[in-house]
C-alpha cells in the first residue's frame, strides 16, 4: 500500500514539477542558503519548538535535498530509489501510528526551510496534514524601508503578543488592526483560550474562502480574513453556521477581489456623461419611481452638516416633486445604524444616503445583503465596491478662502479651526494656507483643533493675536452663531467675511440624473473592480463660496476670477513648487498634484503652525469617523 502512495506522490510531484518549467520559474524547492542576505545583515533567534503550518514550510536549508522534490514538496525520485524506500516507509508510520517527531527548520519572513525531516514534511503535505512540530530557529534580517520588510517587523511584534504565525497579510499596518479587530490592546497578550478560539475561526474561515477559489486571489487569506471580521465583527464567525459562513463569504467576494487591486478608489472627478441616441433623448424610458432615505448621525437643529445634507434633501424634492419621494432618519448612532437602514430598506426605500463615515461599515454590509439596493455613503477614500462613496472637493474651496484670509490678515497671522484629521480636512487645510500665502508671502496659518482633547481651542486663537479666523463651514440653527466661515474680530465681535457652500442638493440632483437617465451603469463599466467615488467640485456646482458686502470689491473680483480658473480646470490649488514644514514636497513647477494624492496627504503647508493630531489625542465622539477615514502620519 505504502508504495502505491509513493507511486501516487511521484506523480503529482511530476505534474508541479513540469507545470512549474512551463512557466519558467525553479520547478525544486527554494533552499535557504541561496536566499538569505549576506552575513552580518541578520541575526538569528531560537525559537525553541513550535506548531509550523504546513503550508508555510516552501524549502530546505541546505541544497543537498532540494532536487529530490518538486516545489510542492511531493518527491520526484523514481520508485526503485532508496530515497522511495524510505518515504514509502514513513508513509506506512503516518497511516498506522502518526509521525510525532518534530523536525528541524529555519523560519525567514514567516516561510519555514526544513533542516532535517524534509521526508517527513512531504509525507504529511500528501496527506494533506495542517501542521507539524519543529524546533525552529528565527533569522531575523535588519529592517529596511521595503514594504515585506515592515510588514515582517509588524509580524514579530504580533508574534511576540500572540504566538501565532500562521497568518499573513499583503498590507501595512494590517496585523495591529487585526490585534483591534479582535478586541485586543494595542500591546495585550493573548491568553491560551485565545488562541485558540482565533484558530477555530481562522480555520473554519480559510477553509470556506479556498474553498471558493481564494486561492486564485492576488490577496492572502489573512487578508480576506481581515476584511471579513472589520465588516461583520470578530463574534461573528462563532455564531454561524458553515452554510451561512459560506454565504456570507460568497456575497462578500468582491470585497475580497477589490484588496489585491492597486488603485482601490476611482475617483469620478465630475458627473458622468453620456451621449445617447436621438431617438432615446427623444422618447425617454419611463424610469420606476424613486424612495430615497437620508440617515443623518444628528439632527437638522443641532448639526451643520446634517443641516447642509438636509437642505439637499428638500432640494430633491422640489426638483423632482414626481419622481422622487424622500424620508429622513435623524439620532442615529453607530451601533443603531444597521436596523435603521433595514427599516429603511423594508419600508420600500430603493436608494440609501448614509451621510457620514462613521456609517460606513454598515452601509457595507447592508449593501451586500441587498444588492438590488443603491447605498452611497459619504465620505472620502473608502475602498468598498458594494456601495458608492461621494464627497466633495471642498480644498477648492478652501485655497479661495485662503487668498481672502491672506488679503484681509493685517498683522499676517490667521487661524483655522478644524475638527477632524481625517482624508479631505487636511487637503482643506493645505489649500487654505497656500490661498493666503498667494496673497501674503508672510501669511501664517495657526492650525487648532476644536475636537482634541484637554484643548482650549479660542483661547489658543486668542493668544496667537490672528484676528482672521477660519471656523466652521457653516451655521448650527439652533446656535444661531456668527463664528463660522471666514470671520474678522472687531472688538470682540465677530464680522463675516466670506463662507464655503457645500451645495449637496445640486451634488444629490446630479447624482439622481445618472440613475434616472442610465448613466450609473457606466460607471461600473469603466471601472471593473475598483471602488467608485464620487468627488466632485466647484465645475459641478456642489462647491462654492459666498462672499460678505463688506468684502473689498477688489477682493471679490479676485475671488470671482480664481473660481472661474479653478472651475474650469485652468488652474490647481495644488500645482508648481509645494514645500511642507519638513521639506520640498513638489519639485516639479509644471506639474500639478494628482486626486490620490490631494486626497491621502498626510503633510501641512510650510506656513502653517500646528500638527495633525493621532487619534488617541482627539474626543471619544471622534473615533468611528476617525477609524474609518482617518490619516494615519508617516514618520
Amino acid at each position: 500500500m505504502s508504495s502505491e502512495e509513493y507511486s501516487k506522490a511521484y506523480k503529482a510531484g511530476k505534474r508541479d514539477y513540469q507545470s512549474r518549467m512551463l512557466r519558467g520559474v525553479r520547478p525544486t524547492l527554494p533552499v535557504l542558503d541561496d536566499i538569505l542576505p549576506t552575513k552580518g545583515t541578520f541575526s538569528e533567534v531560537p525559537l525553541g519548538l513550535v506548531q509550523i503550518p504546513m503550508d508555510q514550510i516552501v524549502g530546505t536549508r541546505h541544497g543537498g535535498r532540494s532536487n529530490a522534490f518538486a516545489g510542492n514538496f511531493m518527491p520526484i525520485l523514481r520508485e526503485n530509489t532508496e530515497f522511495a524506500q524510505k518515504w514509502a516507509t514513513l508513509s506506512t508510520i503516518h497511516e498506522n501510528e502518526g509521525l510525532r517527531d518534530p523536525i528541524k527548520a529555519y523560519e525567514f519572513m514567516n516561510k519555514f526551510y526544513v533542516e532535517e525531516g524534509n521526508k517527513r514534511v512531504s509525507v504529511m503535505k500528501y496527506y494533506g496534514v495542517t501542521s507539524i512540530p519543529g524546533t525552529v530557529t528565527r533569522i531575523i534580517p535588519k529592517r529596511t524601508d521595503e514594504k515585506e520588510n515592515k510588514i515582517y517587523y509588524e509580524f514579530l511584534d504580533f508574534y511576540d503578543l500572540s504566538k501565532i504565525n500562521y497568518i499573513w497579510f499583503s498590507q501595512e499596518g494590517s496585523f495591529k488592526k487585526l490585534q483591534e479587530a479582535v478586541g485586543k490592546g494595542t500591546d495585550e497578550v493573548w491568553s491560551e483560550d485565545e488562541k485558540l478560539t482565533f484558530s477555530s475561526a481562522y480555520s473554519r474561515f480559510t477553509a470556506e474562502f479556498k474553498a471558493r477559489g481564494g486561492e486564485k486571489l492576488p490577496v492572502t487569506a489573512g487578508d480576506a480574513f481581515l476584511a471579513f471580521i472589520k465588516l461583520y465583527g470578530y463574534q461573528t464567525l462563532e455564531e454561524k453556521t458553515s452554510s451561512e459562513l459560506k454565504e456570507m463569504i460568497t456575497k462578500s467576494w468582491e470585497e475580497f477581489e477589490l484588496i489585491g487591486v492597486d488603485k482601490e478608489v476611482e475617483l469620478k472627478m465630475n458627473p458622468t456623461s453620456e451621449k445617447k441616441p436621438l431617438l432615446s433623448r427623444l422618447l425617454p424610458l419611463s424610469s420606476p419611481k424613486l424612495k430615497i432615505a437620508f440617515i443623518y448621525e444628528k439632527t437638522p437643529s443641532s448639526s451643520a452638516w446634517t443641516y447642509a445634507h438636509e437642505l439637499g434633501r428638500l432640494h430633491l424634492e422640489q426638483t423632482f416633486p414626481d419622481e422622487v419621494t424622500t424620508v429622513y432618519y435623524d439620532n442615529v448612532t453607530p451601533e443603531t445604524v444597521e436596523d435603521v437602514i433595514g427599516e429603511a430598506i423594508q419600508n420600500g426605500c430603493n436608494i440609501v444616503f448614509t451621510t457620514t463615515p462613521a456609517f460606513t461599515q454598515a452601509s457595507v454590509k447592508a449593501a451586500i445583503a441587498n444588492q438590488d439596493i443603491r447605498i452611497l455613503n459619504c465620505s472620502l477614500n473608502t475602498s468598498h465596491r458594494y456601495i458608492r462613496t461621494y464627497y466633495a472637493r471642498m480644498h477648492e474651496a478652501k485655497f479661495l478662502m485662503g487668498a481672502i484670509a491672506g488679503a484681509m490678515a493685517e498683522n499676517n497671522k490667521i487661524a483655522y479651526l478644524a475638527d477632524y484629521p481625517i482624508f479631505g480636512a487636511i487637503a482643506n487645510i493645505n489649500a487654505f494656507a497656500l490661498g493666503a500665502k498667494m496673497i501674503n508671502p508672510r501669511a501664517q496659518v495657526c492650525l487648532e483643533w476644536y475636537k482634541k482633547k484637554d484643548s482650549d481651542a479660542l483661547e489658543n486663537i486668542r493668544k496667537s493675536g490672528a484676528n482672521i479666523i477660519s471656523g466652521m463651514d457653516m451655521v448650527i440653527p439652533e446656535e444661531s452663531s456668527r463664528y463660522f466661515g471666514i470671520y474678522r474680530m472687531e472688538n470682540g465681535y465677530p464680522r463675516s467675511l466670506a463662507m464655503p457652500l457645500w451645495h449637496w442638493g445640486k451634488f444629490y440632483e446630479q447624482l439622481i440624473r445618472t440613475i434616472m437617465d442610465g448613466t450609473w451603469k457606466y460607471d461600473d463599466k469603466s471601472t471593473e473592480l475598483k471602488a467608485i467615488n464620487y468627488w466632485w467640485g466647484m465645475s459641478s456646482g456642489a462647491i462654492d463660496v459666498i462672499c460678505s458686502d463688506s468684502l473689498p470689491i477688489g477682493t471679490k473680483r479676485l475671488v470671482e476670477l480664481l473660481k472661474k480658473t479653478i472651475s474650469s480646470g485652468e488652474f490647481n490649488p495644488f500645482s508648481g513648487v509645494l514645500y511642507s514644514q519638513t521639506g520640498i514636497v513638489q519639485s516639479d513647477p509644471s506639474r500639478d498634484l494628482t486626486p490620490e494624492e490631494i486626497v491621502t496627504m498626510d503633510w501641512l503647508a510650510e506656513n502653517v503652525i500646528g500638527t495633525i493630531p493621532k487619534a488617541d489625542e482627539m474626543l471619544e465622539e471622534t473615533k468611528p469617523t476617525i477609524q474609518q477615514q482617518g490619516i494615519e502620519k508617516k514618520g
